[in-house]
């Protein structure tokens, strides 16, 4: 089976242009009061149900010291948090928006590490720096999968750990292009790789798809966790209800290591 090409989106915008202005714009209002919160949490936790790190186990135990990458890193709050277990983090984003919101929190926070302006698909950092690349719905939702993943085997040393969060792809088939993710089948699952989201373009791959990228980059999968919202989930947010995610994965927990 023939991969789609990489890069444009399907009416031939670049997808990385329409990105960029959808986090400077939209986006960026509606996130940056969220920023704060995130950077004043004590224990981090991943995607839209709060899933802790002691069960996700996304940032090893023995990070202090190493250097990491966060791709697509907004507002560089799991950046803070790694930088106060003691790493040594780079954020890498192509917002300039959100990585002012990232900076101006610095300045409150104490907290002090390089914020680049960059794109994730084409890294402006040397090979097998990192001990650690990571993505909480940023380069891994946001960025085509067939460039970011090779971009983070690039980076990770031998033995590194990726870990990232993003939407499920049985989320992607179950929701129409607005509206929140109901009981029915609304695209093709094979067909969940690139869709709108607002004014940008987010994206998604089947669970075989990744593996195959993932492996063919040198990666052992290490764990999968599909999340399910828990039952003390009031909250329900445009694209997905709780209930909705009690039932059905809407989003998932990646961890990978590069034996490659």
């Amino acid at each position: 089976m023939t991969e789609p090409r990489p890069g444009a989106t399907p009416d031939g915008q670049d997808h990385v242009a329409r990105n960029r202005a959808h986090w400077d714009g939209e986006r960026a209002a509606i996130h940056g009061p969220l920023a704060r919160a995130h950077w004043a949490s004590t224990e981090p936790t991943w995607g839209l149900w709060g899933t802790p790190d002691s069960r996700a186990g996304l940032i090893p135990a023995d990070i202090a010291g190493q250097d990491v990458v966060e791709l697509g890193c907004g507002t560089a709050y799991v950046s803070a948090w790694l930088a106060r277990a003691g790493a040594r983090p780079v954020g890498i984003d192509i917002s300039a928006e959100q990585l002012a919101t990232a900076r101006a929190l610095q300045r409150e926070f104490g907290l002090e590490f390089p914020l680049l302006l960059a794109d994730a698909e084409r890294v402006p950092l040397r090979d097998g720096r990192f001990a650690l690349v990571i993505s909480d719905y940023g380069a891994s939702l946001w960025c085509d999968p067939y460039r970011w993943v090779p971009e983070a085997a690039r980076l990770l040393a031998p033995g590194g750990r990726l870990a990232f969060s993003w939407r499920s792809p049985i989320f992607t088939a179950c929701r129409a292009e607005s509206g929140p993710a109901d009981a029915r089948l609304r695209r093709p699952y094979f067909s969940v790789r690139r869709h709108p989201e607002g004014a940008g373009v987010e994206f998604n791959l089947p669970h075989g798809a990744m593996l195959r990228l993932l492996r063919g980059h040198g990666f052992t999968v290490d764990d999968l966790i599909e999340v399910a919202a828990p039952e003390s989930a009031v909250r329900d947010y445009p694209e997905v209800s709780a209930d909705w995610a009690r039932a059905w994965p809407s989003e998932e927990l990646w961890v990978a290591t590069r034996t490659g």
